[in-house]
């Protein structure tokens, strides 16, 4: 008796039955983010972009993941604030350069399809989208059995921007004496979880995600899990006045703040001049962790700083009415960062 209708794919731990039905439910979920510019999106072996309304366009693209925080999400099940991180980590970078961002694509590897989780995670990519403009266009979902476990998964996201080539940011306009305005984050944002794990010891036991913090105001996980924020509703307010703009990930101000500065410009920050949310203290003083590491670890409070000119400074905090002024460029040989 024939057995050619067994399916050994199946049998190998890939089933392409659920793997079709998850490509038609996330083409569902991703339409709402499309415009007209978006000629083709999930489905094809790729997505279409129709480039409009530029005279002189420069594309500008960035990846990202969100590390260690995919195991927070594993802990928790709100993975939907999981597809927010990764979209807005990348988005953020390539607004940093005075581009608007027009499309995203995703990347998810997982052991065994779990249309739930996807689901969520792609109804995540999709708020933060739509919030930004931009098209959820198209991904990949790779079913990985040997790779991953059932129940792993990682994920990546690639996202494509374009800016008139004589509106690019020009950190090479930055003098000394120049201000430096801070964007508050959401908290944690998607950096630094290796060491919150280790610090709260949240692997050998997770019910103090779901204890009460007075400290907080809320559980820790979810203080952990607010979603990294965006910042291109209030870049695109400021741009035409800011020099540059740093987006603060991982390594912190220390590590990100020279990579918008020309050479022998530093910058000094007024430590007094922003409020550092409470679970940066609490991870500092629950980890007996010194300052300077913190600050190379985490944002500390501050996501994005606009570099300008000390003139546009009543401008930049008239349209963000959240932002501070939080230091000055110095001269520096070597790009000092004071904090």
């Amino acid at each position: 008796m024939s057995n050619y209708s067994v399916d050994k794919y199946k049998l190998a731990g890939v089933d392409r039955n659920s793997a079709e039905q998850l490509k038609n439910s996330l083409a569902s979920i991703a339409k709402s983010s499309q415009g007209t510019e978006v000629l083709s999106g999930i489905g094809g072996f790729g997505g279409l972009y129709k480039l409009a309304n530029y005279t002189n366009p420069v594309l500008v693209s960035s990846t990202d993941g969100v590390g260690t925080k995919l195991l927070l999400g594993k802990l928790t099940g709100n993975y939907e604030n999981l597809g927010i991180d990764l979209v807005n980590a990348c988005l953020n970078d390539v607004i940093v350069s005075g581009a608007e961002p027009l499309f995203f694509l995703d990347y998810i590897a997982i052991g065994k399809i779990d249309q739930i989780i996807i689901n969520q995670l792609v109804s995540g990519m999709n708020l933060a989208c739509k919030s930004a403009d931009c098209a959820l266009i198209g991904g990949e979902t790779a079913e990985m059995p040997g790779i991953y476990a059932a129940n792993d998964f990682d994920m990546a996201g690639f996202v494509v921007g374009a800016v008139e080539q004589d509106e690019i940011l020009n950190p090479d306009k930055i003098n000394p004496g120049d201000t430096l305005v801070g964007m508050p984050s959401s908290g944690i944002h998607t950096n630094g979880f290796s060491l919150i794990r280790k610090v709260f010891d949240i692997e050998n036991d997770h019910t103090i995600l779901n204890k009460y913090s007075d400290t907080l105001g809320r559980t820790l996980a979810e203080e952990i899990s607010e979603p990294h924020r965006s910042y291109v509703k209030e870049t695109n307010l400021i741009k035409s006045k800011v020099k540059a703009l740093a987006h603060i990930t991982g390594g912190g101000l220390k590590e990100n703040m020279p990579r918008a500065l020309p050479s022998g410009i530093g910058a000094k920050f007024y430590r007094e001049s922003w409020e550092v949310p409470a679970i940066f203290n609490l991870i500092q003083s629950e980890g007996n962790i010194s300052f300077d590491e913190m600050n190379r670890v985490f944002n500390m409070g501050i996501g994005m700083v606009a570099v300008c000119d000390p003139s546009n400074l009543d401008h930049i905090l008239k349209s963000i009415p959240n932002a501070t002024l939080v230091g000055e460029t110095i001269s520096s040989p070597e790009s000092e960062i004071i904090i």
